[in-house]
């Protein structure tokens, strides 16, 4: 008979290793663990340190979480253990999203932070802890499917719906993780905190992104990489130079605000020329964007994705929207995605995640990070076959 994991043995002889990042999430999976009689091992990552991060006095919001995380396991009578990963994760995370966006690019750094520190540092931490799986408060829901390979789907909840943020989870790792909050809501959840007498039932959630503390992203890049920022033209689609700016790490595709130019009439920056340090202002419309080319994908489907593959798919370019309908090709070993409805403000470095349907059940089948982007403005004639020579592929 299987436990409530999936695992062919009794709970007490199963051991599970709870990342515990000390919110209410992760603390409400240890109890859970814990209650239904599991071996239970916690888990926190010391992963950046605000002074050093943006360069200030103070102290350090991850202390806090690594406290808060002691207590609760205190109270449930679990092993806790720290462990630091800082310099890890400022190689394969922070390093990267500034990288990424002096390249023009708009990164998704939680992804990166669950494809590199989380799911397979920690996850080989836990192996060596002898722990049969590792669990976390993420809101995905899991089940082995007809091959016993775990498949991962929407949430109950999709108000907190975390699927986009885990479409670089492998098979392999998707076998050994586990989900346990992906059928409640998030009421119930500190519910079950409130029962289990727990310090952070009431914690206010994590709404930034955790090393950029004031949500200036532009701030923490420019203590990163203070000799990499240029000043360039920013450029209207018709060819007029409307002015100057201090650098494209001050930009984002889809921005309105804060453009630094007035001309009468709403302008949206449509495309950041990392090459030429430019910066191109267009009408709303210019951002409409069908085609994507992908890189890096990882296919979770049980059809696998070979070359000539061509697959009706619902799409998410961004955790906050619906799936839509969406046609994935795999040419020449080239990964496109055609969206049927087209999208607005799509940028290079953001996430492409594809289920099976728009249900609230939909099935994760995977996905790819968004490689090129090219809105429909772009192919504005006003531009010279000068001037389109350093923009992105159609």
């Amino acid at each position: 008979m299987l436990n409530s994991l999936h695992l062919p043995k009794p709970p007490a002889e199963t051991r599970v290793v709870v990342a515990m990042s000390g919110g209410v999430d992760s603390s409400v999976v240890a109890g859970l663990m814990k209650r239904e009689g599991y071996d239970v091992i916690g888990i926190t990552l010391q992963l950046y340190d605000h002074g050093a991060a943006v360069h200030r006095a103070g102290s350090c919001c991850a202390g806090q979480d690594i406290h808060d995380a002691r207590r609760v396991a205190e109270r449930l009578g679990i092993p806790h253990y720290v462990l630091d990963y800082e310099r890890r994760f400022k190689e394969q995370v922070i390093d990267r999203f500034a990288d990424s966006y002096l390249n023009g690019e708009t990164p998704v750094p939680c992804v990166a932070c669950n494809q590199t520190v989380k799911f397979s540092d920690l996850l080989a931490t836990a192996r060596t802890l002898g722990a049969d799986v590792l669990a976390t408060g993420h809101y995905v829901r899991t089940a082995p499917g007809a091959d016993g390979h775990h498949q991962m789907f929407r949430p109950a909840d999709l108000d907190r719906d975390q699927s986009y943020f885990l479409f670089a989870t492998t098979q392999e790792q998707l076998d050994f993780l586990r989900f346990p909050l992906g059928g409640m809501p998030k009421a119930e959840v500190r519910e079950l905190a409130r029962e289990f007498g727990l310090s952070v039932a009431d914690k206010q959630d994590s709404q930034d992104i955790c090393f950029v503390p004031k949500g200036k992203y532009s701030d923490v890049i420019q203590k990163l990489r203070p000799d990499a920022l240029e000043p360039g033209d920013i450029v209207h689609l018709d060819g007029r130079v409307l002015g100057r700016h201090e650098g494209i790490i001050h930009y984002t595709i889809g921005q309105r605000r804060g453009i630094g130019v007035a001309t009468g009439e709403p302008l949206y920056v449509v495309h950041l020329d990392a090459a030429q340090k430019r910066v191109l202002v267009g009408p709303k419309e210019a951002l409409a964007t069908r085609t994507l080319e992908l890189r890096d994908l990882n296919w979770l489907g049980a059809t696998p994705a070979t070359e000539g593959m061509r697959a009706e798919v619902f799409a998410k370019v961004r955790s906050t929207r619906p799936p839509t309908p969406a046609v994935l090709t795999i040419t020449d070993g080239i990964t496109k995605v055609e969206l049927t409805d087209g999208e607005t403000g799509v940028a290079p470095g953001q996430a492409c995640v594809f289920y099976d349907s728009d249900d609230s059940s939909a099935q994760v089948l995977g996905g790819g990070w968004i490689a090129r982007a090219r809105p429909l403005g772009l192919t504005s004639p006003a531009f010279t076959r000068e001037e389109n020579r350093t923009l992105p592929a159609a």
